[in-house]
């Protein structure tokens, strides 16, 4: 066997165990977005099942910019077991998830466990990133978001440029975010770990409409430590008609 197609394996058996436990930090800082803004903007958008929901598209669907085996092991692997200890959590800690969005509970997340903060997080954030990406996409958002951008960061060049930088920019492990606002504003922000920006305890607080993972997991076979180059070619496959539609939703 080749030296590479070892290290490839020895990267897949460290990657399907490793990325889960996460060191979070507990500093949280005054903003705007309260909880009930988040839950007035989420009732306009179908909320997010607390199970794992079928790959929209085969591993391969997003090649060359994500290549096939980081896909699978990204979603049976990583996101699978976000979505196990999940379950786990809210079975331990009473959360009826019949009665109880996933939204609602992130938006209360400093009532629960570390356990719950990283799973419910990692879960949420994984099912979105699917959907946020696709193949044969369109280049660009529709109307109303791309008017948005402009009015927002002065250029759709200059939005993907900020973006991008926040993912770049992430210390560690994390997601780069554009979020909504409480006053219908869009902002672009990161968070660490599996945090995002529903949560109570984030930082950055706003309606998640398009996010992008910069965990290594999501890209180390192809780009090894290069995240810039991922992050750059992760622009080819953004899903802009779900985005779009999202923002749509959150507007109204």
């Amino acid at each position: 066997m080749k030296n590479n197609e070892l290290s490839r394996r020895n990267f897949i058996q460290k990657t399907g165990k490793a990325g889960l436990g996460l060191g979070l930090s507990a500093t949280v800082l005054p903003s705007a977005f309260s909880c009930s803004s988040a839950h007035a903007i989420a009732v306009n958008t179908p909320p997010t099942p607390y199970t794992q929901q079928p790959l929209p598209y085969n591993y391969k669907a997003l090649e060359p910019s994500i290549d096939a085996l980081t896909m699978e092991i990204h979603y049976t692997k990583h996101a699978a077991t976000y979505t196990k200890n999940l379950a786990e959590a809210t079975v331990a800690e009473g959360v009826n998830t019949g009665s109880m969005s996933l939204e609602s509970l992130l938006a209360n997340i400093s009532k629960y466990s570390a356990k719950m903060r990283n799973n419910g997080g990692g879960h949420y954030n994984h099912e979105l990133f699917w959907k946020v990406m696709g193949p044969k996409t369109n280049a660009l958002p529709a109307e109303a978001l791309m008017s948005a951008i402009q009015k927002s960061f002065g250029s759709f060049e200059a939005f993907t440029t900020q973006f991008s930088d926040a993912g770049k920019n992430r210390f560690g492990s994390g997601w780069a975010w554009l979020v909504l606002t409480s006053d219908k504003q869009l902002r672009i922000g990161s968070t660490p770990n599996q945090d995002n920006p529903l949560m109570n305890v984030s930082d950055l607080k706003g309606f998640p409409v398009l996010g992008l993972d910069v965990w290594e997991h999501a890209y180390y076979l192809k780009y090894q430590n290069k995240r810039p180059d991922y992050i750059t070619s992760w622009w080819n496959v953004v899903n802009w008609k779900f985005v779009s539609d999202r923002y749509d939703a959150a507007m109204k």
